[in-house]
This record gives structure tokens, sequence and C-alpha cells, in this order.
């Protein structure tokens, strides 16, 4: 299990939102150490924390964080966006795999031999949506439901090397990213405690606010979910 206090946390997209709210959460119990990948500069008073420049999408920035990176108990992918469209226009369903789909996976990548050093957690928030399509973020939906594959092969796959991996199952949560979408919200603050509880609970999939809990015990003993096991179960025994 996963204990924050004493840890050193990365998470990306720190400087707004859910994840400036992990951050601070990070800080209330007692990290470290705390990284923010952020493509903005960043102060903050509170010494335990360090701005990494970090665009999930540009290579070079992500070699360059993870050489800045010495340690790593717990990384959060938690830069993302989300769009307005209507799965008309290949070029946003194209950015938003950019970011969601391929720049959680080069994070990942990234930082994994630090994870596997400290035997850590990876913790990638994705959403409801990628559950069940919104329709008015389809290139979003589509992003988060492949980021929640990406997230299960990467639970199999690093079971085994002692590496953790949460699926955080975010619904509408009060940010800039959900401004424009008219129904209740829970705050980023409270997604942010929920998320961490899970985390130290070792929770494999985290629901961490009102709308996302209502899902919860039906996604955890249902079908889908026991396939994802059974399918890790064989997976493993193939290995040589």
């Amino acid at each position: 299990m996963t204990n924050i206090a004493g840890s050193t946390v990365l998470v990306t997209g720190g400087n707004r939102g859910i994840g400036r709210s992990l951050v601070e959460e990070a800080l209330i119990r007692g990290a470290e150490r705390v990284y923010v990948g952020t493509r903005e500069p960043l102060t903050h008073r509170d010494g335990r924390v360090t701005a990494v420049t970090l665009d999930v999408t540009e290579p070079d920035q992500l070699r360059q964080a993870a050489a800045e990176v010495g340690s790593l108990d717990v990384l959060v992918n938690n830069a993302g966006i989300a769009l307005y469209d209507k799965l008309d226009d290949r070029c946003v369903l194209e950015r938003h795999l950019a970011v969601n789909l391929f720049g959680l996976y080069d994070v990942t990548g990234a930082f994994l031999p630090l994870l596997l050093r400290s035997r850590g957690a990876i913790v990638n928030n994705l959403s409801i949506n990628g559950l069940a399509a919104f329709p008015l973020v389809p290139a979003y939906s589509i992003s988060k439901a492949a980021a929640l594959s990406l997230t299960q092969s990467q639970r199999a796959l690093l079971a085994g090397r002692g590496v953790r991996v949460h699926a955080v199952l975010t619904g509408p949560t009060d940010t800039d990213m959900s401004r424009g979408l008219d129904a209740p919200k829970a705050s980023a603050e409270s997604v942010a405690r929920a998320i961490f509880d899970g985390v130290e609970k070792d929770e494999e999939d985290i629901f961490p606010d009102p709308t996302s809990q209502a899902l919860a015990e039906g996604w955890r003993g249902g079908v889908v979910k026991a396939l994802e096991r059974q399918s890790a179960e064989l997976a493993a025994a193939q290995r040589p």
C-alpha cells in the first residue's frame, strides 16, 4: 500500500484544477517533495514544491524532467484536455489522443525506471466518460476510453514488478475544464482528497465524487471488471 506521507509525488498538469488540488492535498498529507509538471512558470509558498517544465507532448521536456527528478514514489498523470466537438474534425480527435492517451503513455515511460526502483504507484486521472461516451465531448470520451484500456494493461504488466496502477474515474468536477457543463459538480478539493484516499487504500479503480461513486459498486462487481481480472491472470500464466 502507498502512503503519501514521506513520499515523493509528481503531478502533471499540477498548476490548476484537480491537479493543483492534488498538489495541496499531497502537502497536507505530509509528502516529502511534490513535483508540479506545468507548461507555465510556477512559484509556490511551500519549499517542498518544485516546478518542472513539462508539456506531456514534448519528448525533450519529458527527458529533461525525468533527469531533474531523482526519485519518485507516486506519479499522477493528471494533465489532459477536453474540447467540445461534433466528431467531424479528425484533428480534434488527434489532439485529444496526443495529450490524454499518448501523453499519459510517454510520461509513464519516462518515469517508470524511478517507480520500479521505489516500487511506487501510477495514478491515471481518467473519467466516467471513458466508460460511457458523453456525446458533447466525443473526442474526449474516446481518448479516455483508450486511456482506461492502457491503464488496465499497465496494471497487469507492472503488477509482477511491484508498481501499482490506479484508474481514477472522475465525474463532473468544478474546474475550468467543465465550466460550460450545466450539471452538479464536485469540488476539486474533495476529488483530490478522495483520489489519495483511494491510493492509500490500494483501490485499483477510484471513484472520487458523488456522480462516479454511484457507479462504483456495479463496476467493481460487474462482468467487465471480472473479465479484466481473468485476462490479467491468463496473461500472467503465459509469461515465461
